[in-house]
């Protein structure tokens, strides 16, 4: 029997209807606080917002929640950067789970060497890696004739990567093809949509 068609839900600020993984449920505490529900799955009434930073913090300064959910509520001040925390610590603890696994290699050379000869199902550098080392490692992607096909995931720095592997300085990784990776990537892409319209100190407003 196939799999069902994904469940799209609408999203409070917007209106837009979208499938599901495009979007993040924020759900209620038992003492009234809003919380960033990451795998969906809280019990009660939830609120659908758009995968986006910016779509979170324009929902919080527009009251959309307490509008959505009926209610007396508080949304923390910083909810969108939560919600960052929240999704780096899903992947992260993901990333972890694949190391046990055997499913995540380290070390520049191994995995260059995974890379080019096309085995990696990603590549994983870290968002603070030097130029000259990203360089380095994309020469093997290009190497591999499989850059359109592999996942690259850059969303975490070497000290994040580094406390979910339980190692220091890592800046390459890579996962090899299977459920591990699957759920990594798939994490991975969540968190890059999430940020992808986050403001950075120096930009204007």
């Amino acid at each position: 029997m196939g799999r069902g068609k994904a469940i799209d839900r609408t999203c409070a600020l917007t209106r837009e209807e979208k499938p599901a993984s495009e979007l993040i449920r924020f759900a209620l505490s038992p003492d009234g606080v809003l919380a960033p529900d990451v795998d969906g799955k809280a019990p009660g009434r939830g609120v659908w917002i758009s995968l986006s930073f910016a779509a979170v913090e324009e929902a919080a300064r527009k009251k959309v929640f307490a509008r959505s959910l009926k209610t007396q509520i508080k949304v923390p001040d910083d909810l969108a950067f939560l919600t960052k925390t929240r999704l780096e610590q899903r992947l992260t603890g993901t990333l972890g789970l694949a190391r046990k696994a055997g499913a995540l290699i380290t070390g520049a050379a191994k995995v260059s060497a995974l890379v080019e000869n096309g085995g990696a199902a990603a590549l994983i550098t870290a968002s603070d890696a030097a130029p000259d080392s990203r360089r380095k490692m994309l020469q093997a992607v290009r190497r591999s004739g499989k850059e359109a096909e592999l996942a690259h995931i850059e969303s975490l720095s070497s000290d994040q990567l580094g406390l979910a592997l339980g190692l220091e300085n890592v800046i390459h990784a890579a996962l090899v093809p299977g459920a591990a990776a699957n759920s990594v990537i798939e994490r991975a892409q969540r968190l890059a949509l999430f940020i992808a319209t986050e403001r950075k100190e120096d930009d204007t407003i």
